[in-house]
């Protein structure tokens, strides 16, 4: 395994967060077009007939799809906007939401003065 740790620049590229928006929008439309049972015979048959009433599955499953893209696209464009600039060219070497005073308060070499050293 490499020692190379890559930076958030790398990590986040904006064709990798398009790539997720359409995964997610993708997933919405299978889910839409599943639920809706645009693959049944009887939805099929009253679509081919004149009989369906309302909007069909397949276009219902296009407007679901196209708004969570939409939606996830704009999420991600606003997490990306509370990136500091200065952090983007920095290299990940810790989990984000790490503490860095949680590593210290652990770190055995350091040790706390109490009420028994005569510090209080």
């Amino acid at each position: 395994m490499s020692d190379q740790k890559p930076s958030r620049r790398d990590i986040l590229r904006p064709l990798h967060l398009l790539a997720i928006a359409l995964g997610c929008g993708v997933f919405a439309t299978v889910v839409t077009l599943v639920s809706t049972g645009a693959f049944t015979l009887r939805v099929n048959t009253a679509i081919a007939n004149g009989t369906y009433e309302g909007m069909t599955p397949v276009a219902l499953g296009l407007v679901v799809g196209g708004g969570v893209f939409i939606v996830t696209l704009l999420l991600l464009a606003m997490l990306m906007l509370a990136v500091d600039p200065a952090d983007v060219t920095k290299t990940v070497d810790r989990p984000v939401l790490y503490d860095p005073e949680a590593e210290k308060a652990a770190d055995p070499r350091e040790q706390r003065k109490g009420p028994a050293d005569g510090v209080e």
